[in-house]
């Protein structure tokens, strides 16, 4: 690392060896000269002068790139496809007249952009696979266990731990489909010539249509694709970069959510993120266990959010054919992009793999607030019994104010059933009052619904993609 010179943290601190690798100089330069051979390779195949030695030449010198010769061309080009082209040729001097040969700039940069995008989602996929797998341990584990739920952040009816994981966990899965939703329809640019008409094709190849067509099928089945946008200008449309973005937005929001609710329940002392021993909270405050990793979520998703708009107005302010307008700003966004999701699924799969659960602390709190959800249940029995239910109604509502107004001022425990059991008005003993507190009374079908949701959506998945997620796909060049 140079200190003199500013790095992205997203490669230095965040990001995996893998996605940085994905998006380095070195992979993107490679891919680019894959691309050219693979052009020379089809043009041969259908006809064109091209010599066998002059593509073993191409290969042969596939990963010697020249930095400091390439760099020294750009600054004479002003154009950095042409300084890597005349860098490459000078490597091959009996392949340096076929290199490139009827393509324009974006067949290596379009197509290359392409190439890094779809072997990041899949790397992403395994991630996103992990963390699904996580999940779904747990929430099968506290399936049963009641907590208190929260809407508003006020207390609300009871749920499990189990039921609110799924809530986290079916945000991960429709990010997975929606993942896989591009994957399936993931499109290649091929050759396409200078506007999209392949006019320079055409000409090369003597008005043959056919070889024009076969020629765009050979280059993607080479690099490894089967669909090919049908028509484009220079470049591919920027909608598929949308489209990609929206994948790894959808995967920010869940996460954002996910850290959020459980910086909530650290503040509760339900849940925490994993600590370990030699961890430091605070460098003042000897007592903290601050949930960092959970905030480092975040601040990345906020992150990932913002730059999720950034290609719908690259694909609003495309001009015609083709406008450079995109060409920075896409250098910047979809690298940056792809790193900050990795960064943000790296530590998921790091905070879901053993989560700390209190369920002395997540009885306290139920047991705070059940008594004030029992007076339905208590409503609804005195009235069954024969009782006036305005004046229930009536009652339990002002025993349950002072009993709240207690706890407010005085900080003393909850004694509203003890309260409600003494009152003559409502008739009900203290057994069978407390027998109406029952918290299995409240948390209606959580348990079933874990049970149901895993063996009907979670399981067939992780059956699909078993060990997926434990070997993840590698970057090579």
């Amino acid at each position: 690392m140079d200190h003199r010179s500013y790095e992205s943290p997203l490669a230095t601190r965040y990001a995996s060896k893998e996605l940085s690798l994905l998006f380095s100089p070195e992979y993107k330069y490679v891919t680019w000269r894959k691309l050219w051979v693979a052009l020379a390779k089809a043009e041969q195949t259908l006809g064109l002068d091209i010599r066998t030695e002059q593509i073993e030449e191409l290969e042969k010198h596939l990963y010697e790139i020249d930095y400091q010769k390439a760099s020294d061309y750009e600054k004479i080009f002003r154009h950095d496809v042409m300084a890597h082209i005349h860098a490459y040729g000078d490597q091959c001097p009996n392949a340096k007249g076929i290199i490139h040969w009827g393509a324009t700039s974006c067949f290596v940069t379009d197509n290359g952009d392409l190439i890094q995008m779809y072997e990041g989602l899949k790397i992403l996929r395994g991630k996103l696979l992990q963390v699904i797998r996580h999940l779904a341990a747990f929430a099968s584990a506290h399936a049963d266990l009641p907590c208190l739920s929260y809407t508003h952040f006020q207390p609300a009816q009871p749920t499990t731990v189990g039921k609110r994981a799924c809530l986290w966990l079916q945000d991960f899965l429709l990010d997975l489909n929606d993942l896989e939703t591009q994957l399936s329809d993931f499109r290649f640019l091929g050759v396409k010539g200078a506007t999209g008409t392949q006019a320079s094709f055409l000409l090369l190849f003597k008005n043959d249509h056919q070889k024009v067509k076969k020629l765009d099928a050979l280059v993607a089945k080479e690099m490894g694709f089967t669909k090919l946008f049908a028509i484009s200008g220079q470049t591919y449309t920027r909608k598929q970069d949308m489209r990609i973005f929206s994948v790894l937005s959808g995967i920010a929001a869940s996460a954002h959510k996910f850290a959020t609710d459980m910086r909530l329940l650290a503040h509760l002392k339900e849940l925490d993120e994993p600590f370990s021993i030699k961890q430091v909270g605070s460098s003042a405050m000897p007592h903290k266990r601050n949930p960092m990793r959970c905030e480092r979520i975040c601040s990345l998703a906020r992150f990932l959010l913002s730059l999720a708009e950034n290609p719908s107005y690259t694909a609003a302010t495309q001009w015609l054919e083709r406008s450079l307008d995109d060409s920075a700003n896409r250098r910047l966004a979809i690298p940056e992009a792809f790193l900050t999701a990795d960064a943000i699924l790296n530590l998921l799969g790091s905070v879901t793999q053993n989560v700390p659960v209190y369920p002395k602390m997540i009885e306290r709190h139920l047991e705070e607030e059940l008594p004030f959800m029992a007076t339905e249940n208590i409503l609804m029995e005195a009235v069954r019994r024969g009782k006036d239910r305005q004046k229930i109604h009536e009652r339990l509502k002002e025993l349950s104010q002072k009993a709240s107004l207690a706890i407010k001022e005085k900080g003393e425990d909850p004694h509203l059933l003890k309260a409600i059991a003494r009152d003559p008005d409502i008739g009900l003993s203290e057994k069978e009052i407390h027998d109406l507190a029952q918290v299995h009374l409240f948390i209606g079908r959580a348990p079933q619904q874990v049970r149901e949701f895993l063996k009907e959506e979670v399981e067939p998945l992780l059956k699909k993609y078993q060990g997926e997620e434990v070997s993840l796909p590698s970057v090579e060049i």
